[in-house]
């Protein structure tokens, strides 16, 4: 068992071999899915709700999840028992006083975690380690909840957890540099690809991804272009699997509200101000997939006539616009400005949103690819249309253009931004 970090060795990684109890607390969708990885990576894992019933739902999610495995060949019968074994379900937190590890999943809701984290710093040992799973609450303040703040940490899952290979590991000011070491070896145990950042609203997907959901709400609700073509031009523009309106109701509308406030919270940015359509709809309870109402859920399955509106034809006729773009600029933007900002590297952007979101390529790959004078045109002519927040592109961005010969003038991207 994990006895505290002034333990550790200098290797960190026999330490992860000796883990045998991983606790799961709380057990939706996202933490049997987190409850299922660590079995299948050979933890012993309790997995723990408020009740019975909830158990029995947190059982049933991992049940289907292995029966589709065993079904399409990715586990035999033998190792899906093997599994099985290795998973126990409980509605009491009293069963993790043993654990050496143990993550939370419940909603994102602070006086919820509170309750949790109160709990787990007493009924645990010293020397546990707690992982919060949490996509847009501060760790920092999650921590200061415990008598343990060095060993605490983020520990922020993708959806659906078994399929996705992300795991983003938050630290905090007070998160102690062995916990990191060792929370980021659990993270490549269970076959993750893990990014260490530090303690800031979204982190680094969300901070990304749900901003451009948001900018396809506007444009949306703007009545700029149907919800099928906006969906299909940010496909082709990124090569990505899914549009964004698509995968708004996939993730849930309430969850992109929560992340944009969140973030509105920290910066306090127009960027992050949550489009009042996304407002209006969470409001209505049209959360998407999870309450069959949303952009696509629930709604016929005719495809919407295209808007024709004057602003609608007026950004057709743009030379400078193309719809695909003017959701991929942005993000491209937003990820300029986090690396500047020191938080990020462009390697771990690119990572993120690759393994996170099912990007073929990040969005400083996507950059390469376009060039900088193609993104700050693009960003500028929004801002004339108001059609985006982001008033200068970003300096590192600015950065990127080629360098011109005294009296040549500007390039395009160069020209654009003195206008």
């Amino acid at each position: 068992m994990y006895a505290g970090p002034h333990r550790l060795p200098s290797k960190v990684e026999p330490m992860v071999q000796e883990f045998d109890k991983v606790g799961v607390v709380g057990l939706g969708t996202m933490g049997a899915g987190i409850a299922e990885v660590f079995a299948r990576a050979g933890f012993n894992v309790v997995g723990v709700e408020i009740d019975q019933d909830a158990c029995d739902r947190g059982r049933g999610h991992v049940d289907r999840s292995l029966s589709r495995a065993v079904g399409r060949g990715k586990l035999s019968e033998e190792e899906r028992a093997a599994i099985d074994a290795r998973l126990t379900f409980t509605t009491s937190r009293e069963d993790l006083s043993d654990a050496d590890f143990v993550v939370e999943a419940v909603p994102e809701h602070m006086n919820i975690k509170q309750d949790v984290f109160g709990d787990l710093d007493r009924i645990c040992p010293p020397g546990t380690i707690l992982a919060t799973n949490t996509s847009s609450l501060s760790v920092t303040e999650i921590a200061a909840l415990t008598g343990r703040p060095d060993k605490v940490v983020g520990l922020h899952f993708f959806n659906p957890a078994p399929v996705m290979k992300l795991a983003e590991v938050i630290t905090t000011v007070s998160t102690s540099q062995e916990t990191v070491a060792l929370v980021t070896e659990v993270a490549k145990r269970i076959g993750k690809t893990p990014v260490t950042v530090g303690d800031r609203a979204g982190f680094v997907a969300n901070a990304l991804l749900v901003p451009y959901i948001n900018d396809a709400i506007r444009l949306y609700e703007r009545k700029i272009a149907g919800r099928e073509e906006i969906d299909a031009a940010a496909q082709k523009a990124a090569d990505l699997p899914m549009g964004p309106l698509a995968l708004a109701d996939m993730v849930g509308l309430d969850v992109c509200l929560a992340v944009m406030d969140v973030l509105w919270k920290e910066y306090r940015d127009a960027r992050y101000v949550a489009s009042p359509l996304l407002r209006r709809m969470v409001a209505a309870g049209h959360h998407g997939r999870k309450t069959g109402k949303g952009f696509y859920a629930g709604q016929d399955e005719q495809p919407e006539p295209t808007p024709d509106g004057r602003l609608a034809q007026m950004i057709r006729e743009e030379e400078n616009l193309d719809l695909g773009e003017m959701l991929i600029a942005p993000q491209i933007d937003d990820a300029l400005r986090m690396i500047g900002d020191g938080y990020v590297d462009a390697k771990d952007i690119d990572t993120a949103m690759r393994f996170g979101c099912g990007y073929p390529k990040g969005p400083t790959e996507l950059l390469e690819d376009r060039g900088p004078e193609s993104v700050i045109s693009t960003l500028v002519t929004m801002g004339e249309y108001s059609l985006t927040t982001i008033a200068v592109p970003a300096p590192l961005l600015m950065d990127r253009l080629p360098e011109v010969e005294a009296g040549e003038g500007h390039g395009q991207g160069g020209c654009a931004c003195q206008s």
